[in-house]
């Protein structure tokens, strides 16, 4: 149940910043860095920054993201089901 909720959190927590970087993007305004933005796709949040890419298209022509992303989720996804199937 704790690594559903820290799932949920991460996910909307980079959903909203990949959002407020596509934000600033637009304004001129300071930005949010890439490394964070992929750490935090790493962390768990891949689900909500492919989303993100996808609603906000935002990052869509950076390699790193839009091959490097995909490849996280899948892996997390993958780790989900596992944990699932093993009943951890």
């Amino acid at each position: 149940m704790v690594v559903l909720i820290y799932f949920v959190f991460i996910n909307i927590l980079t959903f909203s910043l990949y959002g407020a970087d596509k934000w600033k993007a637009k304004k001129g305004n300071w930005r949010i860095s890439e490394s964070t933005l992929l750490l935090l796709a790493f962390l768990g949040g891949s689900i909500g920054a492919l989303l993100a890419m996808k609603v906000f298209r935002h990052k869509t022509r950076h390699k790193n993201f839009t091959i490097g992303v995909p490849a996280i989720c899948i892996l997390h996804i993958s780790l989900l089901f596992l944990l699932y199937f093993k009943g951890l």
